[in-house]
């Protein structure tokens, strides 16, 4: 039965047969192959094979089935076979060239081999197919071509040439190396010859030179390999590329020497050249005559004839001629040159018979009337041949006959009385004509005559042959007979050499012509090669050969007769891809030969020219040796005898061989014996093998060898044992499962019958470990379930065979994966530490349930109800102990939050714990209730409703609302402002949206006008006026004046509008007594009456003023207007005295007066702005109003910013509130607040800056904490748990380390801290440098280490590298060496610091600091006035006094100086000036640009202390005789400047940037015209020293008032300057400068001013000792060497500055004249340098001359004075 594809079966494309899982019942079936023939349908079977089963042994692979080469065609399928036997089944790999093969779905790896599905070109290559298993390897090495289809493509694609031109065509084949080409014009075969050449390899080049017309059409090529060919065509134009000319010059007539310039423009291709000729004589090229051609952009070709210099002979007919191989043609014109007229000598002509000709007439000069031509005296023309062209002396003859031969006369007529003549003869030439005749062919050996008949031309004539282009060879043995016009060709004895094309060539005087004969030679057939008896090897490939010539073409046929009897040939049939193939050149190929092929074959020739040829031969088969028994597998147990045999058939000798695995037997060993016998055609050999050992165990290869070839085959035998353990290794582990992957080693050629897996922990012993039995053989992996996370385990295997179990396999020993943990964090609890704070704390889970190390938790929260977000707000902290605890901050207040806490390890997050529940305390409301509305019910009630606060505002229970009112009163009058303030508190209930309030109004009429004025301006006009209500209670409608005649009967009743406060009454009586009064009238009705006033008219009325007396207030820097109405009869005159009186009078000389005083209303003054309290987020400030200014505040404008940023806030605070917090705020940040307040004038002045910080500061690291955890030779682990985050949450943290002698840094950057991290990769016994800076919204903090990684030894390494200057050098110190060297620094006595003449640095290293100190012998080197260098004599003492301690405190900046590094003290605050610090920047640290101050306390003080100070406070002198000395110690320890100190400090956007800004702004604002009269007020002084408060000296309107106020510490004062106001202007003389803060020297300028203070600093002072550097009380200070005060007027003396204690010494006095007081103290150019260099104000507070910059509000302007 037929054998189909199934899982178990495969055939692969090259026939072989594959089963798989060989089951027992397939060794009973016999196997064949049957093949069918693709086309004829022949079919052939194989002969029988059996399968032989045995078990399988243990055997390096050998391949069965491989390739050395496989051809495909692109787009096909191929597939490359590799099977190789072996056990265990072997693996396979593929690679193609050397690289494994690339991941493509094409390719797909077989049971049998490699399938590639549509192959591509790039799949060629060489593969290699690698098989291997545990015994061995073996690998196929093959080759894949894949080979395209025959593609041709000639180029170029388009062809367009020209007649007479060149063209070249190229044929590009690919898919294939190896091809024939072969060129076709129009379906005809090209072959090479003159004009025809064909190059290349391949002939793919295809040259042709002299293209003519007949040329063009399709050119192909046609490519063949084999099978296949392919061909492309092109097509190839040839346009007439005759020259054409475009155009040329014209006739004209020029005077002799006039330049001529002719101009041929003609195209052609190729380009064509150009000649000139006069009078068909060549032009001469000289000095009068140049040529030039020019090519142009479209190819054309101009061509020039210049005549610089025309003479008469110049004249005539100029012809330019262009040629080129595809022809000619020319153009002429006449040039007449003006002169006496001639003609040239004229040349004989020559005709053509047939053809055209042209007679010229050269006549020159101009002019001429007539030409005219004449024949044997005939006027031409006289037939339509003739033609002659009289402007230009041409005669045409057309198809010249032999009649027309003769003289011909050229008639020129100059004048009527004159003509002249010349002539010439034309002879006629007749050309040669061949008689045509036709090819000729003939047989070899035959006799042929060809003639050649020139029918007609002129003689003499000659006549010559060639063949194939070229004359003919004598060699040919070709005759030749020439007779007069006629010649031939005669060939006695034809041969193939005859072959070809003969043309004959007939040439006279008149041309040359010629003629081709075709001769064709036939060739009957011959042979090349005969056929001879042959020997075919069975299997292989066999050529007969046979091959022929003849012309045409002979023919060639095979037979075939079987057997070695009497031959009966019969046709043998070539199909397409049979078997049997016939070649090109007539040779029989036979593939694969079997044995009927044996026999006669007959080779037969023919040509249809004579008869036909053939031979016959003989085809012997021999038969190679081939095996066909043999075992396939044979099996033997360990000590016994085996024995294997092989049959084997063909030609004798057969010689039989045994090997082993490549390794031939000899059969001389001991152990092995071989015997060969004969049984009929068959050799049988036999292997016995004794005493089997298990290496024995192999491939054993029977070989059969004779004279035509051999056969192999191999027995496989198998040597049975125990298997060996096999190779255990972890395939994955997580955290509850262990996957196994073990590779068998040696089975014991049994087949493994399963496998044991033994576990157990590690902890405990094998004899309580779990075993898993027999786990199926068939796997290779398993996965052990069921296991705890983290735990430790050990793990072995065991083989099992039908022999016996193996040995145990090497032991593992694995950790389980950690995994999430099963457990919640135990004893969660909750507690409200404010109201946005809830602290949390809680427990790790259950140690069993951790699952891991716990590392972090996740502590998640979020507002307990519906109303809240439904997403949990979480937060992750490290693990530090066993209580954890968290704070969470920024939480809403009185607002209910559930809390959960998760733990986890590095597998993930673990479960929650219970939710628990916890309300965050209550607060004040966050916001005032909003949608106030007020309504006016009654006169006397008005309705209050807002809106309900939401619960979010609230911030806890509502206990009730607090309403304030006030009424607000017009300015005026005696600018009184009446106030009304209400508490009202009540409980409302929560669910009423709207709260609504009513209150009575005391006065529900207006009151009566404030006052009323009557007098009589006529007899019969009375003019009224009046005061407004000093109580309006409402809107005034209008006011009514009555008028009684008695009183209190209403006569009249007068109206005035709202806004007019008098009346003229008319119509009365005169010298009656009228009672009048007026009521104010609102919308409540009328009001209270005003008093009762009489009034009389009169004829003659008195002068009186109805303006009232009182004050006019008008807002600040406005105009103000005094009214005055008077009337009177006659009218009045106005008078205004001092004193702001009015004063009138009239002719009756009566008089009256008012006093009207005016008030300005101005802006508000600066309210006084202080802090009340922090917090991490909140900053609440209150303040104290400062004066009104004559008009009620109507708010305050609360401006704040933060600290080094220029961008303000602003808020709108009510003029009821005296305090305000801003929340949100960033921690631990400084913040600036400003505070103005606002009446109807505006915005009064700013209050001063106040600064105030968050509570929290930047990181610290705590110094007792280590900070490496471990360290070893590559690994660094930091225990980061001692970075404190300072009360502010840690937002950045960056981590940089380097080699200590490399440049290049690590960087590690995080958003937080974690507890701890872990530097790898890190070289062995090296120093490392590591930088850490830890930031939060408060600033960075910065840690730098060096460390060194360990020996690989694991021994500490203690090597050092430092490097002086440039120049590096390495020492090697221990730490004791390195302790001692640096303690040697410390340990100088007084004599050897004397003996040192250089200057000496010592540098302390201090947490975050460093300071510099140096000796020098003077101070007069010093180049950086911000660098204060200490001598010893600073560290000196005068006495051994014990009760106190000298104190050298340095001020510096955070600036880079060339003597050596400065403390860096980013994190101080200084109690100076705070306006200095924008200006102080050095670097980028936020702090860094703030000054800071250390302290040098030495055990025995001097008497003296004193203080250096960047910030140039003046340093003290010392008592006389003071001696300093070198103490044996210092102690450094940073000076108290805490953040308290700053939060006491004020600042204003207008101060002075530096004290020295400061200074000179107090002197030259004492010296401004515009403060001369100003009022001077220290406002504050403050402390450096934070033991004391900050002291305030309190707003003074004179200075000489504050000697109880002042503090009683150094420090910084600030004063203000303010105009005076008008009413002071009598007290100004009085005004002096500050007070001083206390006694002491007196000085007000900045010690760099004065720079000789450092030169003298050891020198006695004058005065007695002072006790520090102070703001100084002139009446208890000493005089000093410098004068104590500048004077503050130029009018004005020191000494009016100083106490009364004593006179100003006289240096003083004649230092600060009056006269020069104005101006400071000189200084030399290096010190202005200096103090320039110093100077870093954003803005001076001086002009360039020197005086105060003017400024549109003076009260804005601030000072601070040292």
């Amino acid at each position: 039965s037929s054998i189909l594809r199934s899982l178990r079966y495969l055939i692969t494309s090259m026939g072989a047969l594959y089963i798989l899982d060989v089951q027992s019942e397939d060794a009973v079936n016999i196997y064949r192959c049957t093949t069918r023939h693709r086309y004829t349908g022949e079919t052939r079977q194989s002969n029988s094979a059996r399968l032989l089963l045995s078990e399988p042994v243990d055997s390096a692979p050998v391949i069965l089935d491989g390739f050395e080469r496989r051809e495909v065609m692109v787009g096909h399928r191929v597939e490359l076979p590799c099977k190789a036997s072996g056990h265990p089944p072997p693996r396979y790999r593929w690679l193609r060239d050397n690289s494994p093969l690339e991941s493509d779905s094409r390719y797909h790896q077989s049971v049998s081999g490699l399938l590639i599905e549509a192959t591509r070109p790039s799949d060629a290559g060489s593969y290699v197919c690698e098989v291997w298993n545990s015994f061995g390897n073996a690998k196929v090495v093959g080759r894949l071509v894949v080979k395209q289809p025959l593609k041709a493509v000639v180029s170029p694609r388009k062809v367009r040439g020209s007649v007479g031109s060149q063209v070249s065509l190229f044929c590009s084949v690919t898919g294939s190396d190896e091809y024939e080409i072969a060129w076709y014009r129009n379906g005809e075969k090209i072959y090479q010859g003159i004009n025809v050449r064909i190059t290349g390899i391949n002939n793919e080049n295809l040259v042709m030179e002299g293209m003519a017309k007949s040329d063009g059409g399709a050119y192909q090529c046609f490519a063949r390999n084999g099978k296949m060919s392919t061909q492309d065509l092109v097509q190839v134009v040839l346009e007439d590329g005759t020259p054409k000319i475009l155009s040329a010059f014209s006739e004209k007539v020029v005077s002799p020497n006039e330049p001529i310039s002719l101009v041929c423009h003609v195209k052609g291709t190729p380009l064509p050249t150009v000649t000139w000729t006069l009078d068909e004589d060549p032009v001469i090229k000289d000095s009068n005559h140049r040529m030039d051609r020019i090519i142009t952009t479209e190819g054309h070709v101009l061509s020039y004839l210049n005549v610089s210099h025309t003479q008469v002979t110049d004249g005539g007919v100029y012809r330019c001629t262009c040629n080129n191989s595809a022809g000619s043609v020319s153009y002429q014109a006449r040039i007449n040159v003006r002169g006496p007229a001639s003609i040239r000598p004229m040349k004989n002509v020559t005709a053509i018979a047939g053809r055209d000709t042209y007679i010229h007439c050269r006549i020159i000069g101009y002019p001429y009337y007539s030409i005219k031509w004449y024949k044997d005296s005939n006027l031409l023309p006289f037939n339509h041949r003739q033609r002659a062209f009289e402007n230009n002396g041409t005669l045409k003859l057309s198809n010249v006959q032999n009649s027309d031969e003769g003289e011909y006369t050229c008639y020129v007529l100059v004048d009527p009385e004159k003509q002249i003549h010349r002539s010439v003869h034309v002879t006629v030439k007749v050309p040669p004509l061949i008689q045509h005749s036709d090819s000729q062919s003939a047989s070899i050996g035959q006799r042929v005559f060809i003639p050649c008949v020139v029918i007609s031309g002129d003689l003499p004539m000659s006549i010559t042959w060639h063949k194939d282009g070229r004359p003919i060879n004598a060699s040919l043995g070709v005759t030749i007979d020439n007779i007069d016009f006629t010649s031939s060709l005669r060939i006695s004895n034809l041969s193939e050499i005859h072959n070809g094309s003969y043309t004959c060539i007939a040439r006279n005087e008149a041309a040359a012509v010629e003629h081709s004969i075709q001769l064709i030679v036939k060739v009957p057939p011959h042979f090349e090669v005969q056929p001879r008896d042959q020997d075919g090897i069975y299997g292989k490939s066999v050529i007969l050969n046979c091959s022929a010539k003849g012309n045409p073409i002979p023919t060639i046929v095979w037979n075939h007769s079987k057997g070695a009897g009497v031959p009966q040939f019969q046709p043998i049939a070539l199909n397409s891809g049979s078997r049997i193939q016939l070649l090109e050149k007539g040779s029989l190929l036979i593939k694969h030969v079997l044995e009927e092929d044996a026999g006669f074959y007959l080779c037969k020739v023919s040509n249809d020219v004579g008869a036909d040829i053939s031979k016959s031969m003989y085809l012997t088969v021999k038969i190679p040796a081939m095996i066909t028994s043999y075992p396939n597998t044979t099996r033997a147990e360990q000590g016994h005898m085996t024995e294997m045999s092989c049959t084997a058939h063909g030609e004798k000798p057969i010689k039989v061989r045994w090997e082993k695995e490549s390794h031939i037997i000899n059969p001389d060993m001991s152990r092995y014996v071989v015997t060969v016998k004969e049984v009929g055609d068959e050799v049988i050999s036999t292997l016995q093998i004794l005493h089997t050992v298990r290496e024995d165990s192999g491939f054993f290869s029977c070989i059969t060898i004779n004279s035509y070839g051999e056969d192999k085959g191999i027995i496989q035998l198998i040597v049975q044992d125990r298997p060996d353990p096999p190779e255990v290794e972890i395939r994955e582990v997580k955290d509850r499962t262990i996957a196994l992957r073990w590779t068998m080693g040696f089975d014991g050629n049994s087949p493994i019958t399963g496998y044991d897996i033994n576990y157990k922990n590690k902890s405990s012993s094998w004899a309580s470990s779990q075993m898993t039995k027999d786990v199926s053989p068939q796997l290779n992996q398993a996965t052990i379930i069921e296991l705890h996370p983290a735990s430790t385990y050990n793990i072995r295997m065991f083989a099992k065979n039908q022999i016996g179990e193996s040995r145990p396999s090497n032991e593992l020993t694995i950790t389980t994966d950690e995994a999430p943990p099963d457990g919640a964090p135990q004893d969660v609890q909750l507690e409200a530490i404010s109201s946005q704070s809830i602290k949390v704390t809680w427990k790790p889970p259950l140690k069993h349930l951790q699952n891991g190390l716990i590392r972090s938790y996740q502590v998640c929260y979020r507002e307990f109800g519906t109303g809240g977000s439904p997403q949990y707000n979480t937060i992750n902290v490290d693990t530090t102990g066993d209580i954890e605890t968290l704070t969470l901050d920024n939480l809403k207040k009185y607002t209910q939050y559930e809390v959960r806490v998760q733990a986890a390890n590095r597998a993930g997050i673990g479960p929650t714990s219970e939710e628990i529940t916890i309300t965050t305390l209550e607060d004040v409301p966050s916001r005032p209730p909003e949608n106030v509305v007020t309504t006016a019910t009654t006169p006397e009630t008005i309705s209050l409703s807002w809106s309900a606060l939401s619960k979010e505002a609230l911030n806890g229970m509502l206990l009730g609302y607090r309403v304030i009112y006030w009424a607000n009163l017009p300015d005026g009058g005696d600018n009184t402002l009446g106030h009304f303030l209400c508490s009202i508190q009540g409980v409302f209930s929560r669910a009423s949206p709207q709260q609504i309030m009513s209150f009575l109004l005391l006065k529900p009429v207006p009151g009566p006008p404030a006052g009323v004025k009557a007098a009589a301006s006529t007899s019969s006009v009375v003019f009224v006026s009046w005061l407004p209500p000093l109580k309006l209670n409402g809107i005034i409608r209008k006011y009514t004046v009555f008028c009684s005649n008695p009183y209190p009967t209403v006569i009249s009743e007068f109206e005035a509008a709202p806004d007019v406060y008098f009346r003229r009454l008319t119509n009365l009586n005169q010298n009656w007594q009228y009672s009048i009064w007026v009521v104010a009238v609102t919308a409540a009705g009328r009001g209270n009456a005003s008093e009762i006033i009489t009034v009389e008219p009169q004829a003659k009325a008195p002068a009186r003023i109805l303006t009232f007396s009182g004050t006019v207030t008008t807002p600040w820097m406005r105009d103000i207007v005094l009214p005055c109405k008077a009337v009177g009869d006659p009218p009045p005159t106005i008078k205004w005295l001092k004193g702001n009186s009015f004063l009138l009078g009239n002719t009756l000389n009566l008089h009256d007066q008012i006093e009207s005083n005016a008030k300005s209303a101005l802006p508000p003054d600066q309210p006084r702005l202080t802090v009340t309290k922090t917090t991490t987020t909140s900053i609440t400030l209150s303040w104290i109003p400062g004066d009104n200014g004559g008009s009620s505040i109507r708010g305050y404008i609360l401006q704040y910013s933060e600290d080094n940023s220029e961008e303000w806030g602003s808020f709108s605070i009510s003029p009821s509130e005296r305090s305000y917090r801003l929340e949100k705020l960033k921690c631990g940040t400084w913040y600036k607040f400003t505070l103005t307040a606002q009446n109807a004038v505006g915005p009064g002045r700013i209050s001063e800056i106040i600064e105030a910080k968050t509570h929290g500061k930047e990181p610290q690291f705590a110094k007792d904490h280590e900070l490496f955890s471990s360290i070893n030779s590559t690994r660094v682990e930091l225990n980061l748990i001692g970075w404190n985050n300072g009360g502010c949450p840690i937002d950045s943290f960056t981590l940089e380390y380097r080699p200590v002698d490399t440049t290049k840094w690590t960087m590690v950057k995080r958003d937080s801290l974690t507890k701890n991290h872990i530097l790898y990769d890190l070289q062995e016994a090296t120093w490392y440098e590591l930088q850490m800076r830890v930031g939060n919204s408060a600033g960075t903090a910065e840690k730098r280490v060096l460390f060194a990684t360990l020996n690989v030894d694991g021994s500490e390494y203690y090597v050092l590298y430092y490097h002086t200057g440039s120049k590096a050098m390495s020492s090697q110190l221990d730490a004791k060496s390195l302790a001692e060297m640096l303690m040697s620094k410390n340990a100088r006595t007084p004599d050897t610091v004397n003996k040192q003449q250089q200057t000496l640095r010592m540098h302390i290293d201090i947490p975050r600091a460093q300071l510099l100190i140096e000796e020098r012998d003077t101070m007069e080197t010093i180049d950086d006035r911000s660098t204060v260098l200490l001598t010893d004599n600073d560290f000196g003492e005068t006495s051994k006094q014990k009760s106190s301690t000298v104190t050298h405190t340095v001020h510096y900046q955070s600036l880079s100086q060339a003597t050596g590094p400065l403390v860096d003290v980013s994190d101080a605050r200084p109690g100076t000036n705070p306006t200095a610090r924008r200006t102080a920047k050095a670097g980028p640290a936020t702090r860094s640009r703030y000054a800071s101050q250390w302290t040098l306390n030495r055990p025995h003080p001097p008497v003296s202390s004193h203080t250096l100070t960047t910030d140039w406070r003046l340093p003290t002198p010392r008592a006389t005789g003071s001696v300093d000395k070198e103490s044996d110690s210092y102690s450094v320890s940073p000076s108290q400047d805490t953040d308290r100190a700053r939060s006491s400090m004020v600042s204003t956007e207008s101060a002075s940037s530096t004290y020295e800004e400061l200074a000179r702004a107090y002197e030259h604002a004492k010296m401004e015209e515009q403060l001369r009269h100003a009022k001077f007020t220290i406002t504050e002084c403050f402390i450096s020293d934070t033991s004391s408060e900050q002291m305030t000296a309190g707003t003074n309107d004179y200075t000489d008032s504050l000697t109880s106020s002042t503090p009683s510490e150094s420090g910084i004062c600030r004063f203000t300057a303010s105009p005076p106001k008008p009413q002071d202007a009598s007290r100004v003389m009085t005004m002096a400068v500050p007070k001083a803060h206390r006694p002491g020297e007196l000085v007000h300028l900045p010690p760099y001013l004065r720079m000789d203070f450092l030169l003298n600093r050891g020198a006695a002072p004058s005065g007695r000792e002072a006790t520090g550097q102070t703001c100084m009380d002139p009446q208890k200070s000493r005089m000093a060497k410098r004068p104590a005060l500048l004077a503050p007027t130029p009018s004005e003396t020191p000494s009016s500055a100083l106490s009364s204690s004593g006179p100003p010494s006289r240096e003083a006095v004649q230092q600060w004249q009056p006269g020069t007081s104005s101006t400071l103290p000189q200084r030399e150019p290096g010190d202005l340098a200096q103090a320039a260099k110093l100077s870093s104000s954003q803005e001076s507070l001086l002009d360039s001359r020197g005086h105060l910059k003017q400024s549109n509000n003076p009260y804005a302007k601030s000072y601070t004075l040292v």
